[in-house]
């Protein structure tokens, strides 16, 4: 447990180091007028802990986000709740497998409750996004980035019940890639939604 908070605290503290080294350079970075959706979203992650996931994760949403910090970074929770979903639904799919010992059907469910946390929380920040706007803003934001946080401790969590011998090594590798992909996302969004905040912030 203690690696996880330490793995959380870490990615976070990442995030916002880099929010904070892009506070000066925040202007240059809005979207100028002749800037294609494309650019704009290539220039966004670079702010991110993985720039090259963020872009390939969000560069097909590129119509939808045009240049709108907001909406990228809506989109980015976006492509987290959907991708946390989809592994969710995988897990328990593997869980039922003929193959799995009782340890390791017993780590796979624990995990899918961490992640059942993580979507709820994501989804909560969805919810907000949409209303994020007002003299409440900075509250919103708030309460967007503490869930966004409490999300990525949650997928943290899980990939610990992977650590050792609990499970074999194919289905570990193969949970625990997907995971951290979950993870990695919620970090890029992280970032992004701290970088409208800093945006906002300078208005």
């Amino acid at each position: 447990m203690e690696g996880g908070y330490f793995l959380t605290y870490f990615l976070i503290s990442i995030a916002l180091i880099t929010s904070s080294n892009n506070w000066k350079s925040v202007s240059a970075a809005r979207p100028s007028a002749g800037e294609t959706n494309t650019e704009f979203i290539r220039t966004s992650c670079k702010s991110t802990t993985y720039p090259n996931l963020c872009f390939s994760s969000l560069s097909s949403r590129s119509n939808a986000i045009g240049v709108s910090p907001q909406l990228l970074a809506h989109e980015s929770l976006t492509v987290c709740l959907e991708t946390a979903q989809s592994t969710s639904a995988m897990m328990l799919k593997l869980a039922h497998s003929q193959d799995m010992t009782p340890r390791e059907i017993g780590a796979m469910h624990d995990c899918v409750e961490e992640l059942s946390d993580a979507v709820s929380g994501i989804k909560k920040s969805l919810g907000e996004m949409k209303e994020l706007r007002g003299k409440d803003f900075d509250l919103k934001m708030s309460d967007i980035q503490t869930w966004v946080s409490a999300a990525l401790t949650d997928e943290d969590t899980c990939t610990e019940g992977f650590d050792g011998k609990v499970m074999n090594g194919k289905i570990k590798t193969v949970v625990r890639g997907k995971i951290l992909e979950v993870a990695h996302l919620t970090s890029n969004a992280l970032a992004l939604i701290n970088r409208l905040a800093a945006l906002h912030g300078q208005k």
